[in-house]
């Protein structure tokens, strides 16, 4: 089973930017995608960005595209937040993604039991 520790929240202002890392560790499927996820108090959790293990490939939400950057490097996640706005604030999180997002990247949404981390906190605040 794949787990996952998140890191490098913070306090930051709008307009700012973060740089977010996800520890990849256990056994993984043949194919997947890791995604990063976001939790803001009172709503559901959604979909923020994933990235193929077979070639790279990304794909992002409306909400983040030409401001966040995903990227891997062997097992580290990474999420790349740039011009960070109040409603980015939120608790982000990375998971072996089961959304839509990993079938743009090329590969099978996630089929097994989510395994969630503790997630890390990005405030965007004056």
């Amino acid at each position: 089973q794949l787990q996952f520790v998140e890191s490098g929240g913070g306090l930051v202002q709008p307009g700012g930017s973060l740089r977010l890392s996800c520890r990849v560790s256990g056994f993984p499927p043949e194919h997947y995608a890791i995604g990063w996820f976001r939790q803001a108090p009172g709503k559901e959790r959604q979909g923020v960005a994933c990235i193929s293990d077979r070639d790279g490939r990304t794909s992002y939400a409306d909400s983040v595209k030409g401001r966040f950057t995903i990227s891997r490097v062997e097992q580290t996640v990474y999420l790349e937040m740039n011009s960070l706005k109040p409603e980015d604030t939120a608790v982000y999180y990375c998971a072996a993604d089961y959304t839509v997002c990993a079938l743009r990247t090329g590969v099978p949404p996630f089929e097994g039991p989510v395994s969630w981390g503790q997630g890390t906190q990005v405030t965007v605040s004056t």
